[in-house]
C-alpha cells in the first residue's frame, strides 16, 4: 500500500469538506466514523510507544477497550469525526492470521445427506 503525502491528505479532506458544504444534496455520513493511522510494523513495544507518543501530542489516553482484543489505540474526537491511532499487536495479528486461513475452505451450506454418499453410512 502506497503512503500518502501528508500535505495531500490535509488537502483531500478540506477539498470534501468543501464539496459537502456547496452540495447539500450530497448526503454526509449519517453515522460517526474515523480516519485511522497505524504505526510502522515492528515489536509490539515500538508500536505502543509511537501510539503513546501520538496520545501524547493529541493529549489523550490510550483506549482500555481495544486491548483485550489486542489493539493499543487513542484518538480524538471532531464531532461525529474521529482521528485515532491503532497499534495492532503481535498476537491480534497472529490470531486474525489463523482465523482467515480457514478463509474458503468451509462450506456453511449443510450437508443433505439424501444426495451426498459420504454421509449416507
Amino acid at each position: 500500500m502506497p503512503v500518502i503525502d501528508r500535505t495531500a491528505v490535509i488537502t483531500g479532506l478540506r477539498a470534501l469538506a468543501d464539496f459537502l458544504e456547496a452540495n447539500p444534496a450530497i448526503p454526509a455520513p449519517a453515522f460517526p466514523f474515523s480516519i485511522r493511522c497505524f504505526p510502522k510494523r515492528g515489536s509490539d513495544a515500538e508500536m505502543c510507544a509511537e501510539i503513546d507518543r501520538i496520545a501524547e501530542l493529541l493529549g489523550t489516553e490510550i483506549d482500555p477497550d481495544g486491548l483485550p482484543s489486542g489493539h493499543y489505540t487513542t484518538g480524538l474526537d471532531f464531532g461525529p469525526v474521529r482521528y485515532e491511532a491503532t497499534a495492532v499487536l503481535a498476537d491480534a495479528r497472529a490470531r486474525y492470521a489463523a482465523e482467515s486461513s480457514y478463509f474458503g475452505c468451509v462450506d456453511p451450506d449443510p450437508i443433505d445427506s439424501t444426495t451426498d454418499p459420504a454421509s449416507a453410512a
